[in-house]
């Protein structure tokens, strides 16, 4: 793979979610990219038990924001060719598309995840 240089636009994936930006620095195996959209929204619950509601604590990931950095390893990071999308437009695209599939699965999981989705929801489109 060629390598990426500061200001190349690229998707990245950080945790659960996957989000468009650009490169702002490079450090040792990683890159630091700022958020310009969200492709797909984190999955809500345990990173490490992932689709398990029996866990201790069933974490709430909010999508990184608008601008916020972030250092992702190098193999998480693709160019993005395209037209980058409205930041805002995108999460509510990310967040509609969790939604469809959440509702799909009748999981103690995919339950807890759309009550959390919708607490998320009310913050981030207030």
């Amino acid at each position: 793979m060629a390598e990426l240089n500061i200001g190349d636009q690229v998707t990245a994936i950080y945790k659960t979610g996957k989000y468009i930006g650009e490169i702002t620095e490079r450090r040792p195996q990683h890159y630091l990219v700022r958020v310009l959209a969200v492709a797909k929204h984190p999955m809500q619950g345990d990173l490490h038990n992932p689709k398990d509601a029996g866990v201790g604590f069933f974490h709430e990931r909010k999508a990184l924001s608008f601008r916020e950095q972030a250092n992702i390893p190098e193999k998480m990071v693709k160019p993005f060719e395209g037209e980058i999308p409205d930041y805002l437009d995108s999460l509510k695209e990310a967040t509609s598309k969790l939604r469809a599939e959440l509702e799909g699965d009748d999981s103690a999981w995919a339950q807890q995840s759309l009550r959390n989705l919708e607490s998320l929801e009310k913050d981030y489109f207030k």
